[in-house]
């Protein structure tokens, strides 16, 4: 299999008087795996589906490789955009067995016993053509619906909330063998999700959408090192917006002077990791939660000068609800927002003074 690009221009949808899609554009090299990550609503599937003839837009353009899908006068259906497509519930029929599911995505002249059996051993099914879907394990039917989607080799791979169905073990051990599998075949993959560590974990670039646009594309490591904005921040990890008072590339804090990425001047919010947070002897906060990992822990803190803050820090240091602690930045330098820029810009559940999302 070859990956071809993917290129989406200024599309737009709306469902009657609601807007899902407000213009939006993007390009997959070929190859690439991107990942479309957002809060449930905000457009991600809309824009999946536009890509696979799903849905039809009101305007905009889709183009895979030199082909123009969707756009003015040309509107390819999607049984002839050669895109495979993983569903969420996955989609295999009870009544068909395994080579059956698979056979259904390839032309009649091509449903051979040898061309399923090989699209079977690239997700690791050999010798399950004759089982029922019912019959397999979550991560099994899983990889048959990969099957299907694959065995037509096509040029683009879409998913939806792909690993949604399994539980947290088989949803990481699915995760790894299907990214692993991915990156063999080098063909372009959009796929879709809510979850932080899944994109993060897949995605050699992520997009992330709020209210039918793409608030910020980056690599993984680009997006949790310098968001956006806030409610990006928030949004890709656990964000503490501390308040502050900035004088050029420094912001003095909570938690002491904190060194800033960008130059600022006056009151902003300052973009904490938990990480960044050292945990020394002093008397600034109290210890009030304890999140114990194996390999660090996480503790709530409530500082005597206002806000709570999450830190995470080496498990050696044990330290007990109801303990004093003082609290330093430790970090590199990080975002920081002006207080006057657009309050909706913060993450859902925090404030300027107080926690981002604990994801």
């Amino acid at each position: 299999m070859s990956g071809a690009s993917v290129e989406v221009r200024s599309l737009s949808k709306s469902f009657g008087p609601t807007p899902v899609l407000s213009d939006v554009s993007l390009r997959v090299e070929p190859g690439m795996v991107l990942a479309l990550l957002g809060p449930s609503g905000c457009g991600k599937t809309t824009l999946l589906r536009a890509i696979a003839g799903l849905e039809v837009p009101d305007a905009g353009e889709v183009q895979v490789g030199e082909r123009l899908l969707t756009g003015p006068g040309s509107l390819v259906p999607p049984e002839r955009r050669h895109i495979g497509m993983v569903f969420q519930d996955w989609a295999l029929f009870p009544h068909l067995s395994v080579a059956g599911n698979v056979g259904y995505g390839l032309p009649r002249t091509e449903r051979s016993a040898d061309r399923v059996e090989a699209a079977l051993a690239m997700v690791g099914l050999q010798g399950l053509a004759d089982r029922s879907p019912g019959t397999l394990s979550g991560g099994q039917q899983q990889r048959v619906a990969l099957a299907r989607a694959l065995a037509p080799r096509p040029s683009v791979l879409l998913l939806d909330e792909p690993f949604s169905n399994l539980d947290t073990a088989l949803r990481a051990e699915v995760r790894t063998e299907v990214h692993r599998l991915l990156v063999e075949l080098g063909i372009t993959t959009v796929f879709v999700t809510h979850d932080q560590e899944e994109a993060f974990v897949l995605g050699d670039e992520v997009a992330v959408m709020r209210d039918g646009v793409i608030e910020q594309r980056a690599a993984p490591a680009a997006l949790y090192a310098a968001p956006a904005s806030p409610w990006v921040a928030g949004f890709v990890g656990d964000a503490n917006l501390v308040p502050g008072h900035a004088h050029g590339h420094h912001a003095d804090t909570p938690v002491g002077r904190v060194p800033l990425a960008a130059r600022a001047d006056g009151g902003v919010q300052v973009l904490v990791r938990p990480e960044a947070l050292a945990l020394v002897p002093g008397d600034d906060a109290v210890v009030e939660l304890v999140e114990f990992y194996g390999h660090d822990s996480v503790y709530e803190v409530a500082l005597d000068a206002g806000p709570r803050l999450r830190a995470r820090v080496p498990a050696s240091l044990a330290l007990a609800r109801g303990q004093r602690v003082g609290v330093r930045y430790a970090g590199s330098p990080t975002s920081a927002w002006l207080l006057s820029e657009d309050a909706s810009l913060t993450p859902p559940g925090s404030a300027p003074a107080a926690l981002g999302s604990r994801r």
